[in-house]
């Protein structure tokens, strides 16, 4: 039995963080990882899919060049081999940085292997065991696959499965009209392929306001994106050209025939074989960690942080999960989940970046609301730039004046949140936004004439 003050499972976006914060107080702590180090956003999220964005956004440019008074002598090719060896290049690069920090630390011990309680307080990884008075899970999630009709019978990729594929499709099926599969679909549509999204629901992000989602089907679709929404019955089965979806949409054919599919329809966290009930841990309806305000487990000495607890489903949430047990363990604070506010992005061409309540959310509160909206096309930032799709939003309380929530979809946009979100995280209220001196030219300096353009609602 070897024993620490600490243990980590799972070496994520806040376990090497927190490792940090033990072995600079001269704790001793063991971070146990059963497989790549970094986890979801360093091997198979942020970074190596944002290098796709990148390389699909350097290919799109080049195609308009001619926009812009810049001619090409020949036309846009993908190597998608050298593509993908960019993006491997990315992601090990990350990992090995953060392998050497844990390394690196005299009072920290980097263990391999798949770790499951034995007791509350006793980890075994193979044949070995560990025991410490505070155990931190930081294991993640992973994509979920749902038992849609023939879906055992074709193949099929996920999230993960797809940064591996060197070679462009010939038509790629993404099931699922939401953040990642909309990501990966103008990715592969700016690589060359043929692109079909195949959503359930009635309309793509189904969380977003109905403007901004009907915006994002109109930036995909110009670009040649074929969408399926209202697909009440996927199932699959094999075709001699690839795999056949169907999708019983209420107009468009019945079948969509593809080369390859992408499933991206949401997550599962990976609590289903930790040995949780061994530790007493209670888990919610979907295998999600129940926590607390403070992120503790029902277990006292036992903590959950990142994707596996259901707070949050961000690389900069699962952070932040890091930094509330962080100052309430070492900096005598008492940071609590409820305080954070949440802003996320979609980053699609131009990416969408959003914080706080959405227009549809602010209506259901009771409020008496403002919205104020700004078409990307009056934005002289993105009229310079050329690229003038999109709105702005703002979503205020008409009595006492709070920002309540703002959307951009537009270039620029996952920056240009920031000057809301860090105003609502101050507290401010929209007339302090609306004095606010922006510079020109930018996109930001376009937040307050949105403010001086609200209405009632």
């Amino acid at each position: 039995m070897k024993t620490f003050d600490a243990i980590i499972i799972g070496a994520g976006q806040a376990g090497p963080s927190l490792a940090g914060r033990f072995n600079d107080a001269g704790k001793t702590v063991a971070i146990i990882e059963r497989k790549h180090v970094g986890g979801t956003c360093v091997n198979t999220g942020c970074k190596p899919t944002k290098t796709l964005v990148a390389s699909a956004y350097a290919a799109h440019v080049a195609r308009r060049g001619s926009h812009y008074g810049v001619v090409l002598d020949s036309p846009v090719k993908i190597d998608m081999p050298a593509v993908m060896r960019r993006s491997h290049k990315v992601t090990l690069d990350s990992r090995h940085g953060n392998e050497s920090w844990l390394e690196g630390m005299p009072n920290c011990t980097l263990i391999r292997g798949h770790a499951r309680f034995e007791t509350t307080n006793t980890i075994r990884v193979g044949d070995e065991l560990l025991t410490a008075p505070q155990i931190f899970l930081n294991v993640g999630g992973r994509a979920a696959i749902p038992d849609f009709p023939g879906v055992n019978d074709v193949p099929y990729m996920t999230n993960s499965d797809i940064l591996m594929l060197d070679r462009v499709p010939k038509h790629l099926v993404i099931v699922g009209g939401s953040y990642i599969g909309l990501e990966f679909a103008q990715i592969y549509r700016r690589f060359g392929a043929e692109v079909t999204v195949v959503e359930k629901g009635p309309r793509l992000v189904g969380r977003e306001d109905e403007d901004i989602s009907q915006a994002i089907r109109e930036i995909l679709e110009a670009e040649g994106i074929h969408i399926r929404t209202g697909a009440e019955c996927i199932r699959f089965r094999k075709h001699e050209d690839g795999v056949a979806v169907g999708v019983d949409c209420t107009d468009g054919a019945p079948e969509v025939i593809g080369s390859d599919v992408l499933l991206a329809v949401g997550r599962r966290p990976n609590t289903d074989d930790l040995g949780l009930d061994k530790a007493g841990v209670e888990l919610d309806a979907r295998g999600y960690i129940k926590v607390g305000d403070d992120l503790s487990t029902n277990v006292p000495g036992i903590w959950a942080m990142g994707d596996c607890n259901g707070r949050g489903a961000f690389t900069h949430t699962a952070y932040n999960d890091f930094e509330i047990i962080a100052a309430n363990l070492f900096d005598g604070e008492n940071r609590k989940v409820s305080d954070r506010l949440v802003g996320y992005a979609l980053y699609i061409d131009p990416p969408l970046g959003r914080v706080g309540m959405s227009e549809a959310e602010a209506r259901k509160s009771g409020r008496k609301v403002l919205v104020g909206r700004q078409s990307m096309a009056r934005v002289g930032r993105a009229v310079e730039k050329g690229e003038t799709q999109g709105l702005m939003k703002f979503v205020a309380d008409a009595d006492t004046h709070e920002i309540l929530g703002a959307a951009i979809l537009g270039t620029g946009g996952d920056e240009s949140i920031h000057g809301v979100l860090d105003m609502m995280n101050a507290r401010a209220t929209y007339d302090t936004l609306r004095w606010a001196v922006p510079i020109h030219p930018t996109v930001s300096e376009f937040w307050p004439t949105v403010v001086l353009g609200m209405k009632p609602i």
